[in-house]
């Protein structure tokens, strides 16, 4: 069997890569496509009032990527403002980009999910009345975390650092769809988007998805997963090595006796 990773492109690119070392037979399928947002001045003027800002949340490696491309020559985190991360590779992302450990919050380490929810339960505690919060996402996203941080008294604002565009359609994508079209039970869909999975619609419409397999990170895109068709769904927490986990006992499970070592691909 062999892993799709449906992740943006750089990000997909590194899972293969990864996957592949820990003798996982995967390639990439971007099934979203990451472009600078139209206005990229806004993102130079949010650093000049960072320091201003109790927190910074970013909503995931891509946020933390775009915002800190904007960057000033020679501008450092600022002490004492601290950054919201939804999960652990967004903090890795934070932390690629010079931000200390101890300026990072995020969910806990055991939490059952890594989401704007799981963020909050780190948050609630303090006071919010009067701070000022920016959220860095794409162009649109979930508004949950920004309105319970304005009920709790927090002036929040958030920032479009890039933009979400359709994946490319190129022959190598459409030869690696029909691929995992014609032999479902060979491939394994990774999904840590619902976006993902609209847009594997979009560019398979007509495809039949009952036989296929898919793991994902959260219920919400498990719901989605199912939504589209796929007939195996099952959900695995976000990063690595949870993934590598997920195949191993989805290997183990199928009657075929099927293995997801790796071969070339």
């Amino acid at each position: 069997m062999r892993a799709i990773v449906t992740r943006p492109r750089a990000q997909a690119d590194a899972w293969v890569q990864r996957l592949r070392e820990r003798g996982v037979s995967a390639v990439a399928l971007p099934l979203i496509a990451i472009e600078p947002a139209p206005d990229t001045h806004a993102v130079h003027d949010a650093w000049t009032r960072l320091a201003r800002q109790a927190l910074v949340v970013f909503v995931s490696p891509n946020a933390v990527d775009a915002f800190f491309a904007q960057r000033p020559a020679g501008w450092a985190w600022p002490a004492g403002v601290r950054a919201g991360s939804i999960g652990p590779g967004t903090s890795a992302a934070l932390g690629e980009h010079g931000v200390a450990d101890d300026a990072i919050v995020q969910p806990a380490a055991d939490s059952a999910r890594f989401d704007s929810e799981a963020l909050w339960e780190q948050l609630r505690a303090q006071p919010w009345s009067g701070c000022e919060v920016l959220i860095v996402r794409g162009d649109g996203g979930r508004d949950w975390l920004m309105q319970t941080l304005q009920q709790h008294g927090a002036q929040v604002q958030a920032l479009a650092a890039y933009r979400r565009a359709q994946p490319h359609d190129d022959a190598a994508t459409r030869a690696l769809l029909g691929d995992a079209q014609q032999h479902p039970l060979d491939h394994v869909w990774l999904f840590s988007s619902s976006e993902a999975i609209e847009n594997l619609v979009r560019l398979a419409p007509q495809a039949d998805w009952r036989d296929a397999i898919a793991i994902t990170t959260h219920p919400r895109i498990g719901q989605t997963a199912r939504q589209a068709g796929f007939g195996t769904v099952r959900e695995a927490r976000p990063g690595l090595d949870a993934a590598v986990q997920a195949l191993s006992e989805l290997a183990q499970s199928l009657p075929s006796g099927r293995c997801l070592q790796s071969r070339a691909s």
